[in-house]
């Protein structure tokens, strides 16, 4: 049984890995009895905690989570997300933060998922046209309808943290109670400012992205041929070693290679580990698309990095420092022109 922590000031026990299912569905694994399977099988290890969005594999990645969930949804802690359009041609009012899109998009999770409420739901990213008021008070009322238990922001800056905290407060309505950055041994900018802001607020952390969109698996190395499967077939431009930002993943991975096998464990290992060891994280999201990787990910799950390895690894990769950002904001005042030239 894996030890277990609250989930901000939530009240709800989860377990130290999530689930995470953005694999499962058309853009990852198809098979929806391997993927129930896996699903299966993460439970029976002690994973109580799943984590999916209507947006993976346009709402497929929901409806194979609901059919795992059959007979043992009272034993899981799910946790789902809203805010993209799920059309590659959206219609008006069909994405976004807004009390009139959110209320449809909870409605039709639930349905996917076959559950009548769900335990934590997550507005996918910031709204830079809908006000926080309106966001927080859509959920607010969602909670109280019996629809949500609690709510979260994912990957919002720590600036949009704070401040919806502030509009919740002044306005007495609930609070975001998580946040789900992106945190592994290569992206660690979250150190400098979203996960200090999380601790002081009390808010519950899921990470995601431990294995760097694949990098810390082991499969790409210095002077081996990219496979097209998977995250590199999704992104390929990322694996593209003639690049300079790969080429210095790259040269980083070999050196986490050594950290590894020099405390007899695999890089995925040693990845996996590495969010965990942080005080403000509550649970890291693996994402396995196969059984294996699946084995792979859990290999140690009881792993606990000494200060020597963290040292090691602040040395190889400076705390608050990026190799890359995995989703860098898209703040408006920086894409659009409009919004900084005076007129």
């Amino acid at each position: 049984m894996l030890p277990h922590r609250l989930l901000g000031r939530t009240g709800i026990s989860v377990s130290p890995f999530a689930l995470g299912t953005m694999m499962f569905g058309f853009i990852g694994n198809g098979d929806h009895d391997d993927s129930v399977r896996i699903i299966h099988s993460a439970l029976d290890r002690g994973i109580d905690f799943v984590d999916t969005a209507d947006m993976y594999s346009t709402g497929e990645s929901e409806i194979i989570v609901g059919k795992a969930l059959k007979g043992r949804r009272d034993n899981v802690v799910l946790a789902t997300k809203g805010h993209f359009p799920l059309d590659d041609d959206p219609a008006p009012n069909t994405s976004g933060n807004s009390r009139r899109y959110l209320i449809r998009a909870v409605e039709a999770s639930l349905r996917r998922l076959g559950t009548d409420y769900i335990d934590l739901y997550q507005v996918h990213r910031p709204d830079w046209d809908t006000d926080i008021e309106e966001t927080l008070g859509v959920l607010t009322d969602l909670v109280r309808a019996g629809k949500i238990r609690a709510f979260g922001s994912s990957t919002f800056p720590a600036h949009e943290m704070v401040h919806a905290d502030q509009v919740a407060r002044e306005r007495h309505l609930m609070r975001f109670r998580t946040e789900q950055p992106p945190y592994n041994i290569l992206d660690r900018g979250i150190e400098a400012e979203v996960l200090p802001v999380a601790e002081r607020l009390d808010m519950g952390v899921l990470t995601w992205s431990p294995l760097a969109f694949g990098f810390l698996t082991g499969r790409y190395r210095k002077g081996v041929e990219v496979e097209s499967a998977g995250r590199s077939a999704l992104r390929p431009a990322w694996f593209d070693p003639t690049d300079p930002t790969t080429a210095r993943k790259l040269d980083i991975v070999e050196q986490l290679v050594e950290v590894a096998d020099g405390i007899g464990v695999s890089l995925p290992a040693l990845a996996v580990a590495f969010p965990l060891a942080h005080r403000t994280v509550t649970s890291v999201i693996i994402g396995p698309r196969t059984m294996e990787q699946l084995d792979a990910a859990l290999e140690n799950a009881d792993l606990v990095l000494d200060d020597a390895t963290l040292d090691r690894l602040d040395e190889i990769v400076p705390p608050g420092t990026s190799i890359y950002n995995a989703s860098p904001p898209s703040y408006p005042w920086l894409t659009d022109p409009t919004r900084r030239r005076r007129r």
